[in-house]
């Protein structure tokens, strides 16, 4: 794919999508990027995220959400890639409002794959999770495991949503990597997400909420490393264009909830302060990456640690919001 390619970006505005989208554009790509600014979070929030591209010539924005088909007619022809990011976000208030997360995330998905098949575009990379995995005991979680037995209804969006590439590949010969993120983070991150949200109430001196007793661990990846390899994964459909993938893309290096928070206590200069709370529903006990599989397809390899890319955060954090 040239550099001159036209790609479409679904969820451009948002945490991982914004990044993405200013990494295409600089690499000379032209983007057309769709976000609904969905009432999750405030729109501002979204709205900043999009503000170092908006003046970009190469740059296209739709306010639609994909639920909806007719902004579809909108696009016309000359899309090369899909990049699908969009999705009804969160665990937990999956778990409250299911139905919303089937219509965007599934039903959402759906109608984009329909059209691309109508307009004959034969390459997407899809963001999936490392939701899909649940309560997996094995670790580090490979892309061979089962995962039929998701615990949540986000998690069971998703792993819907790589079921359903697959019958769109079959049936169609579309290629499509399914990427499942684990637990990024960095600048922009959501708002209600773990590292924002402590760093926010350490900033206030306000104590931690722990739920459990933090021997909960995560693989917490750098947005960068996350944007390398979905760059990488549209470079894959370049010589790849007729396969289907399910690749991790994690650290491959799990830290426990309890070793973040002294982490950031430690780069904000502040006393620890902690009320822990019982365990959530929905939430895994753990996610583990085996990012063999997308060293070996993507030449992907994380390269922020974690007390780097918590300090970045940081420094980004009291730029924007102090």
């Amino acid at each position: 794919m040239t550099r001159s390619a036209q790609l479409l970006v679904t969820g451009c505005a948002g945490f991982i999508g914004s990044h993405l989208t200013e990494r295409l554009l600089g690499s000379g790509y032209r983007v057309i990027g769709v976000d609904n600014f969905d009432s999750f979070y405030e729109r501002s929030v979204k709205e900043r995220n999009l503000s170092t591209v908006l003046d970009n010539e190469a740059f296209t924005f739709i306010e639609a959400d994909i639920r909806d088909r007719d902004w579809l007619t909108r696009l016309g022809s000359g899309i090369d890639a899909v990049i699908h990011i969009a999705a009804k976000a969160g665990v937990r208030p999956s778990i409250e409002q299911p139905a919303d997360y089937i219509s965007t995330n599934i039903a959402g998905t759906n109608n984009l794959l329909d059209w691309m098949r109508e307009q004959q575009v034969g390459k997407m990379v899809f963001a999936s999770s490392s939701s899909v995995y649940g309560n997996n005991e094995k670790i580090p979680f490979s892309e061979t495991d089962t995962v039929d037995e998701p615990i949540s209804p986000y998690a069971f969006t998703k792993r819907s949503c790589e079921l359903l590439t697959h019958n769109y590949h079959h049936l169609y010969g579309m290629g499509v990597v399914n990427l499942r993120f684990f637990t990024v983070y960095g600048e922009r991150q959501r708002p209600d997400l773990a590292i924002h949200k402590f760093v926010r109430m350490i900033a206030a001196d306000q104590p931690i909420p722990m739920f459990g007793q933090g021997d909960t661990s995560r693989d917490y990846t750098y947005v960068s490393d996350t944007v390398d390899g979905i760059v990488a994964a549209l470079a894959y459909l370049d010589t790849h264009p007729h396969a289907y993938e399910i690749i991790n893309l994690g650290n491959n290096s799990p830290v426990t909830l309890q070793t973040l928070v002294t982490t950031l206590y430690r780069l904000m200069n502040k006393t620890p302060q902690v009320q822990h709370l019982p365990k959530q529903p929905g939430d895994v006990e753990r996610t583990y990456a085996d990012v063999s599989r997308a060293a070996d397809l993507l030449g992907y390899q994380p390269k922020v640690s974690l007390e780097e890319g918590l300090s970045r955060f940081v420094t980004w954090y009291k730029t924007v919001y102090t």
